[in-house]
């Protein structure tokens, strides 16, 4: 192996992957993308093309009346139910339910929509239905869908998250579960489906996707993610979760991350050790990887820093509250 290939692996190494533009896409029926994700569990919303759309609209009108396929239109709903259109865009799924009954995008859509509009009846009725035509729609994750929508037409004052994923993470600073690995990995990617899609649409604060996004914390820190699993945290309060509970979380992922490049700094320097005493590289290398190892420290020092400002922060915030 070379230098050059001796290098890089060590950075490999010692570097976590950031997330970026490369997740799930929606295509729509001409080929054209109406939105791209970021990679990952931190949920971001989608970020549509907008700008494009007016376009689109009436490429997709014009292919319609060529083909007469409701795939077309039916895109066109979409594309109306992202520009705020709600009604323009329910007179249109409604007249598609008239010419073909029983599409899954329909009732679909038509469940986005109704909720949207605040008809969350209609919008549990219309997802029923679509989670029936397609039961793994949604990378799966309806039945939470559904679960929310129980939550808003029962009015509950006290949604708990415990009530929203069937899952319970304990009252201590470092999530508990009794869930397998697989079980993890499963219930974080349907809450990740279903926080990405409507923080797309709403904007704090709300307090189910406050929840949401607390609770998928607790999974991505599970996962070992702690990264991560701060982000979310941070998104979670910016929703309007903001308790004790979340900011012990908060500091316990932040240990974690210092602990995680830590470890990684520890592996790079008894590596580099190791390279030194074999004598087969030249100054110059060993001055590139000895500068990658200092970033590390500067890095791990910067994570302690951030854990320490939270929590004093918080210690502040409970002294200037009066006591009840």
């Amino acid at each position: 192996m070379n230098k050059f290939k001796v290098f890089v692996v060590l950075v490999l190494v010692s570097f976590k992957t950031f997330a970026c533009l490369n997740g799930e896409t929606k295509v729509l029926a001409n080929g054209v993308e109406a939105y791209i994700d970021h990679d990952g569990l931190v949920p971001q919303g989608h970020n549509f093309f907008r700008g494009e759309y007016p376009k689109l609209i009436i490429q997709l009108d014009s292919l319609y009346k060529e083909t007469n396929d409701l795939d077309y239109i039916s895109d066109k709903g979409y594309l109306l139910i992202v520009l705020g259109k709600y009604h323009e865009a329910l007179k249109l799924y409604l007249n598609i339910e008239k010419i073909e009954s029983n599409r899954y995008s329909t009732a679909s859509n038509l469940g986005t929509l109704y909720e949207l509009m605040g008809e969350n009846q209609k919008a549990y009725d219309w997802i029923k239905k679509s989670v029936a035509i397609n039961p793994e729609s949604h990378n799966s994750s309806e039945w939470l869908h559904l679960k929310i929508l129980e939550a808003k037409i029962r009015n509950l004052s006290n949604i708990s998250g415990q009530f929203l994923t069937n899952a319970s993470f304990g009252t201590t600073g470092i999530p508990e579960t009794k869930l397998s690995k697989k079980e993890i990995d499963k219930l974080a990617k349907a809450v990740y489906f279903q926080v990405n899609e409507r923080i797309s649409f709403i904007e704090p604060k709300d307090n189910i996707i406050s929840i949401l996004l607390f609770e998928l914390g607790n999974l991505v820190e599970l996962k070992g993610e702690h990264e991560n699993a701060l982000q979310i945290y941070r998104k979670a309060r910016e929703y309007g979760y903001d308790n004790d509970l979340i900011v012990a979380r908060m500091i316990n992922s932040a240990q974690g991350e210092s602990e995680f490049y830590r470890e990684r700094a520890w592996r790079f320097g008894i590596q580099l050790q190791n390279l030194r005493e074999s004598r087969k590289v030249d100054s110059g290398y060993l001055f590139q990887i000895e500068m990658s190892l200092i970033i590390l420290s500067v890095i791990t020092i910067l994570l302690l820093i951030v854990g320490i400002f939270f929590f004093l922060k918080w210690k502040k915030l409970n002294k200037a509250i009066p006591a009840s």
